[in-house]
């Protein structure tokens, strides 16, 4: 019996095609045809007016974050519940990281909270670089509620779209909501690039200068001078190639976990005091590329806790993770400032991401429905 891994890269002959090519051609630094073909492409894909490959998406957000202000003195707005790359990337430039809370439904961020907190940050003469948004798991933010109420404010909104890639939030895809938007390419992203990211903006101008710095700064004379500080950010002909063939599947991937979502839908959704993240919000996952399937265990109605589900999955040489823990709690965010209602904290406690990868056959799906069932011992 094999193990069933969280999100394991999808790799075909497809992908191996496009980095022969790469390999064959010569091209094996961070500049290519590959690399320019792959950002135009994503571009396309979003619909944004331009993109730049970059060794990770946290070198994305970084680099958004440096063109809109952040910086030493200057606060970013962030959610709680991320991945701790969101609030990294603010620490890097200097900026004080604010914490928001979390909504029930789907673990996005709070939009009246974030608006609320931005209003007192203000009140209190805080210079707010930018708030920063995450798009969970896989599901845009309730961009509707936050997008012209920052607007109104002249607040810059920079989308962490790392896990996001091919959802959507109406006829905008994840991405396009910010002045800028940072893609991830981890190996257990929706695509890979092996590691990897993209900056995404409809600012030509934050792209050429984005593109400057992610280069180590280098003026274009003939010699090495510099002026700025750089940065070596960026992504090489090899990778673009895996990027550009994982991109030519990426359709049927998500299609993959949107089916792997249904599948676990039908398996689970009859155990009392389990529910599915983001599934039964007023807005329903049909937009969502389903990159990870996440449940949420009432532990006032099903006594078995997610540290025992996890651990039960694992005896069964299943992976499974708890949801993101706040960065409000983690030890080297403790002297952060945060607006909490408690639901990020909850959601951690009580919240299980399931495999969720689209190489997952559908004997994988079964195993894990049956092993979930037996752990919460319903069968």
């Amino acid at each position: 019996m094999s193990r069933i891994f969280l999100s394991k890269a999808d790799i075909t002959e497809v992908e191996e095609r496009f980095v022969l090519d790469a390999m064959r051609s010569g091209w094996v630094a961070p500049l290519g045809p590959h690399v320019d073909a792959f950002e135009a492409e994503i571009a396309e894909r979003i619909g944004v007016a331009g993109a730049l490959a970059l060794s990770s998406g946290t070198a994305a957000l970084h680099l958004a974050l440096l063109h809109v202000g952040a910086k030493p003195g200057t606060v970013v707005v962030l959610p709680t519940m991320t991945f701790a790359a969101s609030a990294n990337a603010v620490v890097y430039t200097g900026a004080e990281p604010v914490f928001v809370d979390a909504q029930e439904s789907d673990g996005n961020v709070d939009p009246q909270l974030l608006i609320e907190a931005v209003d007192t940050l203000r009140s209190e003469g805080k210079q707010i670089a930018a708030v920063m948004t995450v798009d969970l798991f896989g599901r845009c933010v309730d961009y509707p509620a936050i997008v012209e109420a920052l607007a109104a404010r002249e607040i810059p909104l920079i989308e962490d779209a790392a896990e996001a890639l091919g959802a959507a939030h109406g006829e905008k895809a994840a991405g396009s909501f910010g002045a800028a938007a940072a893609l991830s390419f981890n190996g257990n992203k929706i695509m890979t690039t092996s590691g990897g990211g993209m900056l995404l903006s409809d600012d030509l101008d934050l792209l050429e200068r984005a593109r400057y710095l992610s280069t180590q700064a280098r003026q274009p004379v003939p010699w090495y001078e510099h002026t700025d500080i750089g940065y070596n950010y960026r992504m090489s002909n090899v990778l673009a190639a895996l990027g550009r063939g994982q991109l030519s599947r990426l359709d049927r991937m998500i299609s993959r976990r949107r089916e792997i979502r249904r599948a676990y839908l039908d398996g689970l959704s009859d155990i009392d005091g389990l529910s599915f993240l983001g599934h039964q919000a007023a807005r329903n996952d049909s937009q969502d590329n389903c990159w990870l399937t996440g449940i949420v265990l009432d532990p006032l109605v099903n006594p078995v806790s997610a540290d025992s589900l996890i651990k039960g999955l694992g005896e069964e040489d299943i992976e499974a993770r708890h949801l993101w823990k706040p960065m409000h709690s983690q030890p080297v965010f403790s002297d952060a400032r945060s607006f909490i209602n408690g639901t990020s904290e909850g959601l951690f406690a009580n919240g299980v991401t399931l495999p969720s990868g689209s190489i997952l056959s559908d004997e994988d799906v079964t195993r894990v429905i049956g092993a979930t069932r037996a752990a919460l011992g319903v069968d």
